[in-house]
């Protein structure tokens, strides 16, 4: 995913975290729908908002290698493909880490 303002992949720590946040809160919505994991689906969204956060936070004009950048749209791209409720659950889990990876953090 490309930053729309400018049509470009993020550039900064910080604004990979925002595009991240905005794909995160479409797959947290979608996990939402499983009325029995409700519960699950907010603890973990949760945690891992509160983390990237913290990433944010601690490196918010870091650049980007155009390639992590890149990395990171890729990302996003492949959540906003998911449909189903069941595997937007999965990814709650699984798309923090790849991002977090992407940007060389521990997860």
């Amino acid at each position: 995913m490309t930053d729309p303002a400018i049509g470009l992949p993020p550039t900064t720590v910080g604004a990979a975290i925002e595009l991240v946040l905005e794909a995160y809160a479409t797959l947290t919505s979608l996990g939402e729908d499983v009325e029995d994991e409700w519960t699950y689906v907010d603890d973990l969204s949760t945690a891992w908002r509160e983390r990237f956060e913290a990433v944010a936070t601690a490196n918010p004009g870091r650049p980007l290698p155009p390639e992590v950048g890149a990395a990171i749209g890729v990302a996003i791209e492949e959540i906003e493909r998911i449909g189903d409720p069941h595997r937007a659950i999965d990814w709650l889990s699984t798309f923090p880490q790849v991002v977090l990876v992407a940007l060389g953090e521990p997860a």
